[in-house]
């Protein structure tokens, strides 16, 4: 793998983010990877390697990395695209309705969005006639946004913003910030920030990748250089509790592979008794114990393993293999497992901003779906494992695809033989 200088890029954390006094523990070493959106011109490019390491941070009781990378570096411009995939969408229409449906009806009908990304989820909200902001750092992103009509201010939100917001529009009747909590170093800051632009009657919703899922369904690839943080519902529940709010219902999201959405407001609210369930549930799987970790640490090293045995076996059986999915996860999972442009002969993506560029670290080709499929394929690797169902329909009835599948996630990865 060719090595950019690091420099400046990062640094290594021997404290805990949100309670300094607290000292990393590390304990589950990936090894050094480039950042996961660092996607490559070429198969020589050059990329810079930052450590994905993994620890335990004993006051906040939830895993952090160690390594920061420079947010600006990682969000300025940026490659994910929200409305590229049909189960965001459909979720952001059940999203919408859930956060209306606890909203007194007499609040403001202002809707703010932090990371908003190409304006999803606020699309729903404009169509019910509320007036929506979004706030995204990712400038080609936010001026996506914008072209379709959802006002997007093209910044980070801090306390600066969060200010400036509350002087020109006041408080707003819902919030929500939508799995951008983990990516964020200052946590703290932009859930008090966060809780601060929120009208006293108005509603708040944080959504984030579910630890309980990660641990249970190993989804160890969710661990890359954007998430700074792998939050459980008690942690979260901390932090807006730190900021002078009161958590009280829980909803299941569909995205990641299964996130928590934790509704909250600034007047104390009767906690849900679904709410009360799942926080037991953690305490139960023991997802506050750096114990559960080493072991969901040790199951990740067998799990990759057995990814990179079962694609070697397809291969030595000549058989022609490629992945579907270029995500920030599927970069982890790949340089993780050591599978690279040697085992896969190429990456479908549905995301044009990608086409034309290479996996970061593992430099396989990212191609359009009707350019992989449109030579012999025997076999495909569902790096976007977590819309499996998505896109088996899309192999089948878009493109024809019949053959086998490695669904490497969740759990230990199997092999299903897609029929015509």
């Amino acid at each position: 793998m060719a090595n950019a200088d690091s420099g400046s890029l990062y640094q290594i954390e021997s404290c805990c983010r949100l309670y300094p006094g607290s000292t990393l523990v590390p304990f589950f070493d990936l090894g050094a990877q480039p950042p996961a959106n660092a996607l490559a011109d070429s198969p020589d490019t050059p990329l810079p390697l930052v450590p994905l390491t993994l620890a335990w941070s004993e006051q906040a009781r939830c895993p952090q990395l160690t390594a920061t990378v420079d947010p600006a570096v990682l969000f300025r411009h940026y490659v994910w695209v929200s409305g590229t995939s049909a189960v965001a969408r459909d979720y952001s229409e059940i999203f919408c309705e859930r956060l209306i449906s606890r909203m007194p009806s007499d609040v403001s009908r202002s809707v703010l969005e932090v990371a908003s990304n190409d304006g999803t989820f606020l699309r729903p909200f404009l169509a019910r006639k509320y007036q929506v902001l979004g706030v995204d750092p990712a400038r080609n992103i936010a001026e996506q946004a914008e072209e379709s009509g959802i006002r997007t201010i093209p910044e980070f939100f801090d306390r600066q913003l969060g200010k400036r917001l509350l002087e020109e529009r006041g408080p707003f009747g819902a919030v929500f910030a939508r799995n951008v909590l983990p990516h964020t170093p200052t946590a703290r800051d932009l859930v008090s920030t966060l809780v601060a632009t929120l009208d006293a009657r108005g509603v708040g919703a944080i959504e984030f990748h579910d630890s309980r899922e990660i641990v249970q369904g190993l989804h160890y690839d969710s661990i890359y250089h954007e998430h700074y943080f792998y939050f459980s519902l008690q942690s979260v529940s901390r932090l807006i509790e730190d900021a002078g709010a009161h958590p009280f219902d829980v909803e299941n999201s569909p995205i990641s592979g299964g996130s928590k959405v934790l509704f909250f407001s600034r007047q104390r609210r009767p906690r849900t008794d679904s709410l009360t369930q799942e926080l037991a549930a953690e305490a139960a799987e023991g997802l506050d114990t750096l114990g559960r970790w080493r072991e969901f640490a040790d199951q990740s090293r067998s799990h990759a393993k057995a990814l990179r045995t079962l694609v070697e076996a397809e291969v030595s059986n000549d058989r022609r293999v490629v992945g579907f999915g270029a995500s920030a996860r599927s970069s982890t999972m790949l340089n993780f497992a050591k599978i690279d442009r040697r085992l896969l002969a190429a990456v479908a993506d549905n995301n044009r901003l990608k086409h034309g560029r290479y996996t970061a670290g593992t430099f396989i080709p990212i191609l359009p779906p009707s350019e992989v499929f449109s030579q012999r394929v025997d076999t495909v690797v569902l790096l976007a494992w977590n819309f499996r169902d998505e896109l088996l329909r899309e192999l089948r009835e878009r493109y024809q695809f019949s053959g086998r599948i490695i669904v490497p996630l969740p759990g230990m990865p199997e092999v299903v033989e897609l029929k015509p």
